[in-house]
């Protein structure tokens, strides 16, 4: 869905390919073309039923630092072969994992990543209609490149979540009215790190938005949301490195999110694909994995797009999972048919040790 218009599926890419499902799926997703797109923080009264089934796509971590840079020469054809797995979702939303910056000095940190605003460019081009920045990336640059990210951030072709010149920009949700339903996006870290230590966002202070134990900040934003909104979205940066199963911070998380109201609660961070199911109604998708990434050996480069499908009402009740690898060039790509197989294996492995369903429950 292009940000700001509605846009035809008919268009090229917009049918995603076959993947891996978790449920059986209703019908193709991207088959359906959103009426109209809000920008961040606007409301709606909530209550109006779809016209049919709407697709969300979400894919994991995205940066262009390093030999990743190149990638923003040409941003309007360098992410292009991406958008055959996003752009015919109603809405596609990833993690940008960068300050956005020029200027600045290295914080005390270990990794460094930053890109120019044409990384926004680049991305609404794949098809990527909304971005969180709540991460532990969003501010390695200090103050001077957190002022440049906010600045970006006003003057982006696609919302921003998570980031903000004060808590109640980090915690307002982007909404989106497609086909009748007013769909909410919020982002928030829980990483334990530098960046959720120094610069979570506070009443007139700018920074991220945070989902640290206890997470009543961004429950309360959900519970909000709710209020003005059919189907709230969280979009979490979370999880322990290097592994497939969720912690136990995690499962409270959702659990306390759910109660809240949220319909989807998705997130990356771990570099790994983790496992995604129901609890109760609300579908949970612990790890996206990498996705533009600067490691593309196995497991740092499996990765892929994940399609959740709501129905009329606005409840989730499909997934599909496109299984993919990073290559040398850091972009992602459909695997071979063998590896296809492998890479399916390792999902379901992954499923087992969620603790999610496989189908929804209802109330």
């Amino acid at each position: 869905m292009a940000s700001g218009a509605a846009r035809s599926a008919s268009e090229p890419g917009s049918a995603p390919p076959s993947g891996s499902d978790g449920t059986p799926s209703p019908g193709t997703p991207g088959s359906a073309a959103p009426d109209t797109v809000g920008s961040a923080g606007a409301a709606g009264a909530a209550g109006a039923a779809s016209t049919g089934p709407i697709t969300l796509a979400f894919a994991g971590d995205v940066h262009f630092a390093n030999g990743l840079a190149a990638l923003l020469a040409h941003p309007q054809n360098s992410l292009a072969g991406l958008r055959p797995y996003l752009a015919g979702a109603d809405l596609a939303v990833v993690n940008l994992e960068t300050a956005i910056t020029s200027r600045g000095t290295p914080q005390p940190k270990q990794y460094h990543f930053r890109a120019t605003p044409s990384a926004l460019d680049a991305l609404k081009v794949a098809g990527v209609d909304a971005v969180t920045m709540a991460n532990n990336h969003a501010v390695d640059y200090g103050v001077d490149g957190l002022r440049d990210t906010l600045a970006a951030q006003s003057a982006s072709p696609i919302p921003i979540v998570g980031i903000g010149k004060d808590a109640a920009q980090a915690y307002a949700p982007a909404m989106f009215d497609v086909h009748g339903l007013k769909i909410a996006l919020l982002g928030a870290t829980q990483i334990p790190d530098w960046t959720l230590a120094t610069w979570p966002a506070g009443t007139s202070k700018p920074g991220v938005a945070v989902a640290s134990a206890p997470a009543d900040r961004l429950v309360a934003a959900v519970r909000a949301a709710k209020r003005t909104s059919d189907v709230v979205v969280v979009y979490l940066h979370w999880g322990t490195d290097y592994t497939t199963c969720p912690n136990s911070l995690q499962e409270r998380t959702v659990a306390a999110l759910s109660r809240a109201g949220a319909s989807v609660i998705v997130g990356s961070h771990a570099h790994r694909v983790e496992g995604s199911g129901w609890a109760g109604s609300t579908f949970v998708d612990y790890g996206l994995g990498n996705f533009v990434w600067w490691k593309s050996q196995e497991p740092d480069s499996r990765t892929g797009v994940l399609t959740v499908t709501l129905d009329a009402a606005g409840h989730p009740v499909a997934q599909k999972w496109h299984s993919m690898l990073i290559g040398s060039d850091g972009l992602p790509r459909a695997p071979g048919a063998s590896a296809q197989a492998r890479l399916d294996k390792a999902v379901d492995a992954a499923r087992a040790c969620s603790g999610l369903r496989l189908r929804p429950t209802r109330p």
